[in-house]
């Protein structure tokens, strides 16, 4: 197991701390001109770099290294030192002598060969898995605030064409009224696009409470207030190519931190077994030690000493036992975590896959095709060539059409992001450093 623990063990995939440094660029460059709003990659930065929950994980490395550094050390010596005074009689019973006595020793722990190692060791290892913790953290924060960046730009970019569309419904149902209509077929025109008008309304008011929802979770990322504006110079995610799903599952046996931390813990129970077997003989102290008596006669005592606990045997079997089992079940925990991880991999890159079709099958200007088309149908209808029917399933079609590209994207950075995160594979490529415009 040591030597799959040292494979584990590995540094930060390319990709992801390519990643990292180009978020922090994106945010040295964002904070050069504090007039630009910041890009998705520069807000990563800022979450990373401002989320107080990512303290915590960087104090428990910070004390996990200290307890390492001082693991692997030789317990100090004691000290001791004894005072008082003695009485010497005669076999009458009468006084020989008085005076003081006292004595000094010091002693040191004994450890057998090879324990400090093991400590050492176990020690390490909880370094090794408070910097995965760490990392994990890391990873996911950046992730999460990736995708609510995208889902704040998406629910504005919803509720914004949402009431669009509902002006348009309005500003023509002014225009009708003041026509004074008469017949049944212009009163009923008037009722359908009024009560469209309504709905949308409501669907506008739905996607502004998302992007508060988003929005204030965002600030909250950022260490922010919860109410403070937040604006992001947001440009459409870009995919990189997929690979192929043994090669996403071969990336995530080597780089998912899931699977590391289980390693790890398996190889550091492996030593928990080799110290609980290497403890069935305690450690035993020694030590030099002095006395003075000045009683009836002067008294001058060197002594060495061993102190050994008894019973020398005490729970020595049961502790094996224990540490045995524990180590059994991080190895079935292991394995349990890579099905699982297997399992995720697989239904995320079909998810990833399906969702990234979805995205090549529209073209550039569908939307903007969609949005001139309902235009074109509003002036239209204004002078009577197109029926009311057509004009409202228009006017709802290009609000769908926005809606179901938005909603892609976001299944497919979802899809991508957990990719990443399980294989360690960079499939959300960074945006150049420019001003995106919304869809």
């Amino acid at each position: 197991m040591n030597s799959i623990l040292v494979s584990a063990l590995r540094p930060w995939p390319l990709g992801l701390l390519s990643a990292v440094w180009l978020s922090a660029a994106s945010l040295h460059s964002v904070a050069a001109d504090p007039t630009v709003p910041p890009s998705v990659d520069a807000l990563v930065g800022q979450v990373i770099a401002a989320n107080p929950e990512l303290k915590a994980y960087q104090a428990e490395l910070d004390a996990s290294r200290e307890e390492a550094r001082i693991a692997g050390r030789w317990s100090h010596p004691t000290v001791g030192v004894e005072a008082g005074k003695t009485r010497s009689y005669n076999l009458d019973k009468s006084l020989a002598g008085e005076g003081a006595v006292w004595a000094a020793s010091i002693q040191q722990t004994i450890e057998w060969p090879g324990r400090l190692s093991l400590r050492k060791a176990i020690a390490n290892r909880d370094v090794d898995l408070a910097t995965l913790g760490l990392d994990r953290f890391r990873q996911a924060l950046g992730g999460r605030a990736r995708e609510l960046a995208l889902a704040l730009a998406g629910a504005t970019e919803k509720a914004r064409v949402a009431r669009e569309v509902a002006d348009r419904f309005r500003a023509l149902r002014e225009v009708l009224v003041q026509r004074d209509p008469a017949g049944i077929t212009p009163q009923l025109e008037i009722r359908i696009l009024e009560a469209t008008e309504l709905g949308l309304r409501r669907r506008a008011g739905d996607r502004e409470l998302d992007a508060g929802a988003q929005r204030v979770e965002l600030n909250l990322l950022l260490a922010r207030a919860s109410d403070a504006s937040l604006d992001l110079g947001w440009q459409a995610p870009r995919f990189a190519a997929l690979p192929t799903n043994m090669d996403l599952l071969a990336s995530a046996l080597t780089n998912n931190l899931e699977l590391r931390s289980r390693l790890t813990d398996v190889a550091q129970q492996g030593y928990r077994v080799a110290l609980a077997k290497n403890e069935r003989w305690p450690a035993f102290t020694v030590g030099p030690g002095y006395s003075y008596a000045d009683g009836s006669n002067l008294d001058r005592t060197l002594t060495f000493g061993v102190q050994v606990p008894l019973p020398l045997w005490k729970n020595a079997s049961s502790n094996v036992a224990a540490a045995e089992a524990r180590r059994q079940q991080a190895e079935a925990l292991l394995a349990a975590a890579r099905r699982e991880v297997e399992r995720q991999v697989v239904i995320a890159a079909q998810r990833f896959s399906a969702r990234s079709d979805e995205l090549n099958r529209w073209r550039d200007d569908s939307v903007i095709a969609f949005r001139e088309a309902a235009e074109l149908a509003d002036r239209h209808y204004r002078l009577g060539a197109v029926p009311a029917t057509t004009y409202v399933e228009l006017q709802k079609q290009y609000l769908d059409a926005v809606e179901a590209l938005l909603d892609t994207r976001r299944d497919a950075l979802v899809a991508a992001l957990e990719l990443e995160q399980l294989t360690g594979v960079p499939l959300v490529q960074p945006n150049p450093p420019t001003g995106g415009a919304q869809p």
